[in-house]
């Protein structure tokens, strides 16, 4: 397990392969939640800590469990997961879990959850199967809260509303209002927003990968600095 092994699980996670706008799952959640900051943060931080406990759990008994079981297996573990996370915010977000709702027990069925046990934690060691669940989690998050902080800063003209839902008291006056008397945008806070500013973001990341892949290709045509161009010259008869 090499560092370049690692790398590249982090590179995938949060962008070559970013759960969200590459290989487009989760979107049920990604679109319905992302309203606003602290309900993206919520559901970023449950499906990240799924991801990272199924993936541990499902490396670990990678070679106990038969191919015959295997999928069962897994969907129990990812329940197991999901319930444990949604005891822990009853317990300490209940407010946030109440706006969640229905979205947290469907983590259980989002196929980035699923589709990271089998396709690569079943596997592959510990090390690496936490690793890739980590960095898909995050890489989902990155895009939850980025799309709910443009959906709440169009829709609202401020940021980070309510964060005490997710941090307590103490987060009440993290509240930051960009434009006073603003005009809200409804559009951006309503479903076809969501849609909207998720392939505004997708075009984004293709625009920057085009960038950077005509950059590498200028690079490579570029003559080597320090090389000489030998002339060839003659005839043929």
């Amino acid at each position: 397990m090499a560092a370049s092994d690692y790398r590249e699980l982090s590179l995938n996670g949060l962008w070559k392969n970013n759960p969200a706008i590459v290989q487009l799952l989760g979107l049920c959640p990604l679109l319905a939640v992302t309203g606003s900051v602290v309900n993206a943060l919520g559901l970023a931080a449950a499906t990240t800590l799924v991801l990272l406990c199924s993936n541990t759990a499902v490396s670990l008994i990678r070679n106990v469990v038969s191919d015959a079981v295997r999928l069962p297996v897994f969907v129990m573990i990812i329940a197991a997961a999901v319930t444990c996370i949604e005891l822990l915010m009853q317990a300490f977000t209940y407010e946030l879990y109440q706006i969640l709702g229905i979205f947290l027990p469907l983590i259980t069925t989002n196929c980035v959850i699923l589709g990271r046990a089998d396709a690569y934690a079943s596997k592959n060691p510990l090390p690496l199967a936490m690793c890739d669940g980590l960095m898909m989690g995050l890489g989902f998050g990155v895009i939850l809260v980025l799309l709910g902080a443009l959906r709440e800063l169009l829709g609202t003209g401020a940021l980070f509303a309510n964060m005490d839902l997710l941090f307590g008291p103490g987060a009440a006056d993290w509240h930051w209002v960009m434009v006073q008397d603003y005009q809200a945008f409804l559009l951006a806070i309503l479903p076809p927003g969501a849609f909207i500013f998720t392939g505004l973001i997708i075009a984004g990341k293709n625009l920057i990968d085009s960038e950077i892949k005509r950059r590498q290709d200028a690079l490579k045509a570029r003559p080597v600095k320090g090389s000489k161009r030998v002339r060839v010259t003659g005839t043929i008869s």
